[in-house]
């Protein structure tokens, strides 16, 4: 026989006091409408709150990281150079907030070709079914060629492209990232998985040189993320590569003693993937540091984030 319930008697609960409560919100912390004024009024204008009030602290880790000469690390995937922040990312650069860039593959393929013909970002799906995605052939064989270059030379990937695109003849070259850390002397490292990028399916791509030119960046990230104490590290729109990169920078170098902590870690993209959560915004900081997880368009929330930072610092 199944048991029997009857309705719960709530004659003896207890009660408390609405003041001795604690509450989570208060009138003081609510947001007020913005009419006009300053940036940093309408940054000031919003509720205190979840991820205006996490906004506010990232500004100002990033604020007393650079007063401080302490870096500011930007991770990045290739989404934010697809919605058009190179020019807020150069910006950054050139105003020494951005002290180092690291990007995925695919990153320098849009850089590239945005400095070259003003224009990036083809109709994958539309060009697979008739073969001709990815085979640009500009973008194959000067990348391709870049890097062979540049690694017989000694160079990373980043600075191999970076220099090309610099001294080369392209006609947008102000709007590349890798040709302005170039320009300013910031480390720009590019960290590749073989065959997630359209280049490596041209016949100029050698392995040997793409792998040698990333594993170079990969060890010049690791020297910038020894000094990370005190700074800030920004990871972009990159769900994958970024952030087991970035992990395994961070086991390298406290392996080598070098004392990675105490930093603000930042994560921001449409959706806070397994990879982020662990590798950007939990595990690194375990041993000290914030973290924040800023959820939203990149051609929003980074604008709105670089104007914050830019009006603060005066």
């Amino acid at each position: 026989m199944p048991r029997k319930y009857k309705p719960i008697s709530l004659r003896s609960i207890k009660t408390c006091g609405l003041k001795s409560r604690k509450s989570k919100v208060a009138l003081d912390e609510a947001g007020q409408l913005f009419s006009r004024g300053s940036f940093s009024e309408f940054i000031s204008s919003l509720p205190d709150i979840l991820a205006a009030k996490d906004f506010r602290a990232v500004v100002a880790a990033i604020v007393k990281a650079r007063k401080k000469d302490r870096p500011v690390v930007l991770g990045m995937g290739a989404h934010p150079i697809k919605v058009g922040l190179s020019p807020v990312i150069i910006s950054l650069m050139e105003n020494k907030v951005i002290t180092a860039v690291a990007m995925n593959g695919a990153c320098i393929v849009h850089d590239f070709e945005l400095s070259m013909i003003g224009h990036t970002s083809e109709d994958v799906a539309s060009e697979l079914c008739d073969g001709s995605f990815g085979m640009a052939r500009e973008t194959g064989q000067v990348l391709n060629n870049a890097i062979n270059t540049g690694v017989k030379k000694g160079h990373g990937m980043g600075q191999s492209v970076g220099e090309h695109i610099l001294k080369g003849g392209a006609p947008y070259k102000n709007h590349s990232i890798l040709a302005a850390a170039s320009r300013l002397g910031i480390p720009a490292s590019v960290h590749v998985a073989i065959g997630t990028d359209i280049i490596h399916m041209h016949p100029q791509a050698d392995g040997a040189s793409i792998g040698e030119g990333s594993h170079r960046d990969f060890k010049l990230f690791c020297s910038v993320v020894s000094d990370l104490r005190g700074g800030v590290y920004i990871n972009l729109g990159s769900a994958v590569i970024l952030p087991e990169v970035f992990l395994k920078a961070i086991a390298v170098t406290r392996n080598l003693k070098h004392d990675v902590r105490d930093f603000t870690t930042v994560n921001m993209d449409f959706i806070q993937h397994y990879r982020c959560r662990e590798n950007v915004l939990r595990r690194p900081v375990i041993t000290g540091g914030n973290s924040y997880a800023l959820t939203g368009h990149h051609e929003i929330m980074f604008p709105l984030l670089a104007a914050a930072v830019m009006e603060e610092m005066g």
